[in-house]
């Protein structure tokens, strides 16, 4: 059995091209690392971008950052998913900031209701604006915070190319974003759309590792899926049984955990869960039936993680690409809520 395995650990390996290579190195410090070649152009952005316009700004950003996260941990993953928000509409341009008078902006939308983390980013906004007034945008400061929010609680680092303005335009009605109750073949459509593939599909879902969720988006799930008081066959009964203990059918603010005994560290274990069929969402669930992204998480599984730090970086750079403004496009703000 034991050797069985070995070997089809090993047809894994070579199918899905895993890399154990370390994660990237040196911490806070962009202009050290770049998955693509070479330091420096990363297409329309730069690495070093505000090294002469306001050479202390990653020092800045990381020390706002750290005296938020650190005391509440809870908004590494907050601030990791306002990012994901952003970028998967109209781009990485910061428009997941704006208010309008009206409520009709992107984070009125309800998928963007329970979104924290605003007062972090505005934080870092305001010490930047002191440092270097009209020189960073606010899209670029959340592309960092998420970063180095996740360093705080001891997970990847990943190199962050900069240059991004920030959007003039935040409409709720284009708030269309993955859906947890969405099938794999619609999550593989949304992150397509993306200019993303299914791999970043699986390795961005593991950041469900560090999230948490509200009863209320899987009250069905558990207690009448069907409509007849069942819960999804997809999920492990213990499991249905532990949520139920938390969740009452009519609670919709109870807190529980995407990954359960791990959410407050950023690893691997969150593939574990799904593979025990403990998804917490539908779509996460839904990972298992499509032959790559289950290649996957058995891989991780199967491997410790040994890849998934390297690969979670290498997605991230790629999703901070998505739709983004530059040169003359756009603005820089000096308040990430409102336009100039």
């Amino acid at each position: 059995m034991a050797l069985k395995n070995l070997l089809s650990l090993m047809v894994l390996l070579g199918v899905v091209g895993v890399s154990v290579a370390r994660p990237y190195d040196n911490p806070f410090r962009n202009s050290q690392s770049n998955p693509q070649s070479n330091p420096g152009t990363m297409g329309n952005l730069d690495l070093d971008y505000y090294r002469y316009k306001c050479p202390q700004m990653e020092d800045i950003v990381r020390r706002v950052t750290i005296q938020y996260v650190s005391p509440k941990p809870t908004l590494a993953a907050a601030l990791l998913r306002m990012h994901f928000h952003d970028c998967f509409v109209r781009g990485c341009d910061g428009s997941i900031l704006l208010k309008s008078p009206n409520n009709d902006a992107e984070r009125d939308a309800p998928p963007n209701l329970t979104l924290k983390g605003y007062e972090v980013v505005d934080a870092v906004k305001s010490a930047l604006e002191l440092e270097c007034p009209g020189v960073v945008s606010c899209a670029d400061v959340l592309a960092l915070v998420a970063r180095d929010s996740v360093l705080v609680i001891r997970g990847p680092w990943w190199p962050v190319p900069l240059g991004r303005r920030d959007g003039r335009i935040s409409r709720i009605s284009e708030a269309n974003l993955p859906s947890p109750f969405a099938d794999v073949n619609t999550l593989k459509k949304n992150f397509t759309d993306k200019g993303l593939n299914t791999k970043d599909l699986v390795v961005l879902s593991g950041a469900h590792t560090i999230g948490v969720s509200s009863c209320g988006l899987i009250s069905s799930r558990i207690h009448n899926f069907t409509g007849r008081g069942d819960f999804d066959p997809a999920m492990n009964p213990n499991y249905v049984k532990e949520l139920k203990s938390r969740c009452q059918p009519k609670d919709v603010k109870t807190i529980v955990d995407m990954d359960p005994g791990s959410v407050d560290k950023f690893d691997s274990h969150y593939f574990d869960a799904v593979d025990q069929r403990k998804g917490l969402f539908i779509s996460d669930s839904a990972l298992l039936n499509d032959w790559e992204t289950k290649l996957y998480i058995k891989t991780q599984v199967w491997t410790g993680g040994a890849s998934f730090n390297r690969d979670f970086a290498e997605s991230m750079v790629k999703l901070g690409f998505i739709g983004i403004l530059t040169g003359d496009q756009g603005e820089v703000r000096s308040r990430c809520d409102l336009v100039k």
